[in-house]
């Protein structure tokens, strides 16, 4: 038999402080417009979230603790959640990497896979770190109950975890339009002791 047991809602941090740059293991916090943009997408929602796991970077922690204590939900930190490290990119204005016009940063966008930053996080390493956090998620927060639960984290692993639930191509990672704030809902299954992710049909947003 095949039941829905649990919905993942998954929600990227809002704008930063430091817009435009490469900022994936550098912990900048939220701008004034991203804790508006985050609030914003919460308020649309009417989800009961019994859980929240977010990075523990601040830009998506700082929100997740204090919608937590907002509505007296649980909140569990996951480092595997961070966003990929980008190397000597780490911190760089975006315009003035295409600015050299050595058509590096052009590259990356289209294939990471292939043209990754300069002493970057391997995107294999990247998504195998995001993966297996996933499947832990799995299997330690979903319960014989149904469960709800809200993940705070960045672009990267979103994208990541989209290509996986696609069935995807990892050099394809970039296709995903991941916004600011966006939410995308995914339903879990079970079927004879198993679990299945995939992409709700309608939206958390809604």
């Amino acid at each position: 038999m095949t039941e829905i047991v649990a919905q993942i809602d998954l929600l990227r941090h809002g704008e930063t402080e430091t817009s435009g740059r490469f900022c994936g293991s550098t912990d900048t916090p939220l701008s004034k417009t991203g804790w508006q943009q985050m609030w914003q997408r919460i308020e649309q929602t009417h989800v009961p979230w019994q859980h929240i796991i977010t990075s523990p970077l601040s830009r998506c922690a700082s929100f997740a603790h204090s919608l937590a204590q907002h509505r007296n939900i649980p909140v569990t930190a996951d480092a595997r959640l961070q966003e990929m490290h980008f190397g000597k990119w780490e911190n760089c204005k975006v315009a003035d990497l295409i600015s050299r016009e050595n058509g590096d940063v052009e590259r990356f966008w289209r294939n990471p896979l292939e043209h990754p930053p300069p002493e970057s996080e391997h995107l294999p390493d990247f998504n195998t770190r995001v993966l297996t956090a996933w499947q832990d998620i799995l299997d330690e927060h979903i319960t014989p109950n149904s469960q709800h639960l809200l993940l705070v984290t960045h672009g990267g692993v979103i994208r990541a975890l989209l290509c996986h639930l696609h069935n995807t191509l990892l050099e394809r990672i970039m296709e995903f339009d991941v916004p600011h704030a966006m939410m995308q809902s995914v339903q879990v299954e079970r079927q004879d002791g198993t679990y299945r992710a995939y992409i709700a049909t309608h939206s958390a947003q809604s």
